[in-house]
């Protein structure tokens, strides 16, 4: 079953909004008669690649490696395409693939060519972010961010260390189609901080603009972040100003793993990845509340594919009990939470609508736009997908705020963030 290429969606999804009072706009402002995505160079901050079944096959030597190089396999009883490192399976090559396909979770392409194309092509990608009114991509791996666990257990550090070089040296091919819109945010072999330092330099110089990171290596076995041993590769980020991205999913360990669920359970599956959608305030409440943002005052953390509308809540949470148990007379040369917040962490949505307004109240400078694409929960409309157009989802999201918001959250805040260069419009 071959996906198709998506089509104007009015799903009930979108109706249930498209029907709400517009918010009233300033008196003193004029209605721009153009859409939101064709009045700014709309930055969607978190996407995502599916790699090539010879992306480490092809550039690292299996004579030395054998089966332990990530590589893919046909699987009999799936009838699909697996990613396998050695024996142990970790998912089917389109698992992530789900854009634009004919049918609900758990189905996905069985094998890349299934795929819509712009998943997997530079060139289809850019063309399918024009129609959906897309100007900047940040990209962001699959199995090497939902995976490092494997990463970490099944092979050798030395192996993996290639295997991180490896993405990273192609992600950065895929991405030169187009440079200043396609952009790659690096892996890091964090388990050597040595090698990380070495290969954020490289990686940068190549044109990556931030690090897949996460803020709870104690969870590994390695130090906490606000360790010395940290030291060099923060201060590095800081001094070159590359942000430090915490995406849901990353650095998941095989205990976190334990009694997933199945997707064809659908309320079960609803229930478990509503719940991971806030797996980033362990992240957040570690770097504000360990003294992490306070040692690198100038050093940026973001919050990936987590939504926003709880960002404001948790930035209460945290003032209100750093005041009550008296921390504030412990580091009285501490800011509160929720400075630190608004200094240094931020957000960013995709399908939510009221919860954005409060966060742009507290948060506004520090929120951004995404679409997840080609997830199954992405800003895909298909065949099988409730999801309105991106372009729907900003009027929806965004129509009758001040223009000077609205750039923010669509452009010039992730410009700003990724050091991108100014767009080229036809």
């Amino acid at each position: 079953m071959r996906a198709r290429d998506p089509e104007p969606n009015v799903s009930e999804y979108t109706l249930s909004y498209s029907t709400q009072k517009e918010p009233t706009r300033m008196a003193d402002q004029e209605t721009p008669e153009t859409a939101l995505c064709e009045r700014y160079a709309v930055a969607d901050v978190d996407s995502h690649i599916i790699e090539p079944a010879d992306l480490w096959t092809s550039r690292i030597p299996t004579a030395k490696w054998g089966d332990l190089v990530p590589h893919v396999r046909f699987h009999e009883r799936r009838q699909e395409d697996v990613w396998y490192i050695g024996d142990r399976k970790l998912y089917g090559v389109g698992a992530f693939a789900q854009a634009g396909w004919a049918e609900f979770p758990p189905s996905h392409p069985k094998r890349l060519s299934e795929a819509l194309p712009a998943a997997i092509d530079p060139k289809e990608r850019l063309a399918y972010n024009d129609q959906v009114g897309v100007y900047y991509q940040v990209m962001y791996p699959n199995i090497v961010g939902f995976h490092s666990h494997r990463f970490l257990n099944q092979m050798p550090r030395e192996l993996a260390t290639l295997c991180v070089k490896a993405y990273n040296d192609w992600v950065t091919e895929f991405c030169s189609a187009d440079p200043k819109r396609l952009i790659p945010m690096m892996m890091l072999p964090f388990w050597d901080i040595d090698e990380s330092v070495a290969e954020m330099k490289r990686a940068h110089a190549m044109g990556h603009k931030g690090v897949l990171f996460a803020a709870r290596y104690d969870k590994v076995g390695l130090p906490r972040l606000i360790d010395d041993y940290w030291e060099p590769l923060l201060g590095l980020a800081q001094e070159m100003g590359l942000s430090m991205n915490f995406h849901v999913g990353f650095l998941a360990t095989d205990e976190d793993l334990k009694g997933a669920v199945d997707q064809s359970k659908k309320m079960d599956f609803t229930r478990e990845s509503s719940l991971v959608l806030l797996g980033n305030a362990q992240n957040i409440a570690e770097v504000v509340l360990s003294g992490v943002c306070h040692r690198y005052p100038d050093l940026k953390f973001v919050s990936v594919e987590n939504g926003a509308g709880w960002l404001p809540f948790f930035s209460e949470t945290m003032d209100w009990q750093w005041l009550n148990v008296g921390a504030h007379k412990d580091y009285p040369d501490r800011l509160l939470p929720s400075e630190y917040m608004k200094r240094q962490i931020y957000g960013m949505f995709w399908f939510e609508r009221q919860s954005v307004r409060s966060v742009i109240d507290q948060l506004g400078d520090n929120l951004m736009f995404e679409t997840d694409f080609p997830h199954a929960t992405s800003l895909s409309p298909g065949p099988a997908s409730e999801s309105p157009s991106p372009r729907d989802v900003m009027e929806l999201a965004l129509g009758g705020l001040p223009e000077e918001t609205i750039g923010k959250v669509l452009q010039h805040t992730a410009t700003a963030l990724y050091n991108l260069e100014p767009p080229v419009r036809g």
